[in-house]
């Protein structure tokens, strides 16, 4: 079995962690139409909720697996251990820019939810009560499985094609791979908005868009100069300080 097999299934793996863990999370049924809810059972919905998650996460995974080492992105610390060598780049050195960057990114999220969340509509925050994201959910989906969607998959992609078109791998292609991945994670979650508000405002589309752009960026700075588990690292810390946030603000 070759290295970059080991790696995809290894990684793969992890992100089945965080797909998996979505079945510990509450899902609203009322939103769904009564003539699905009559045909198929609340346990199958909680199920098929998982298909595409898997799905996407395949997707990316092949992508960076392929691709991630051809634009200088690293995975140094798992490699290292699938190759039985030294690590480029010492975990320990990882986990802390992992830990303080995340701290740093969750504790701004924080911030953002504060200044925005008088003006969010009632409807919005329902949902948001509804739907029970739970601890285990929040470090390895986020932590794990979003990190390898938006970064290891979409950023190294993006990464990628710009350089392949340019020829250039600089800072520029870097961050532009950075921003855009952070930007689609963020306009991911416009549907919800306008599944739960009819019409939704400036300044709610505003705080969807920078409160989960935000953070993101720091997750893809991680990965450009520290490599991925840097990312998972940042992602899981900045949940732990969210967690922090939220019990001390209630937001």
């Amino acid at each position: 079995m070759t290295f970059k097999i080991k790696l995809g299934l290894t990684l793969f793996a992890l992100g089945m962690l965080g797909v998996l863990s979505m079945l510990t999370v509450t899902i609203p049924l009322d939103t769904l139409p009564k003539e699905v809810l009559e045909k198929i059972s609340p346990e199958t919905l909680r199920f098929l909720v998982l298909v595409n998650p898997t799905f996407l996460l395949l997707i990316a995974v092949v992508i960076g697996t392929v691709l991630h080492d051809k634009v200088n992105l690293s995975v140094p610390s798992i490699s290292a251990i699938l190759k039985k060598e030294k690590s480029q780049v010492p975990f320990p050195e990882q986990a802390k820019y992992g830990i303080i960057y995340g701290l740093v990114a969750g504790i701004l999220i924080s911030i953002v939810g504060l200044i925005f969340r008088s003006s969010l509509p009632q409807e919005f925050i329902e949902m948001g009560e509804k739907i029970k994201i739970t601890i285990l959910a929040r470090f390895t989906y986020g932590g794990l499985t979003e990190e390898l969607l938006m970064r290891y998959g979409f950023m190294t992609l993006i990464v990628w094609i710009i350089y392949k078109i340019t020829k250039k791998l600089n800072s520029i292609t870097y961050w532009t791979g950075i921003i855009l991945a952070a930007a689609l994670f963020a306009l991911g979650h416009f549907p919800i908005a306008f599944s739960a508000v009819s019409d939704p405002s400036v300044s709610l589309l505003s705080y969807i868009l920078i409160g989960n752009s935000l953070a993101g960026i720091f997750f893809g700075w991680l990965y450009w100069k520290k490599g991925l588990e840097a990312a998972f690292i940042g992602h899981i810390f900045a949940h732990v300080a969210m967690l922090a946030g939220e019990q001390l603000f209630q937001i």
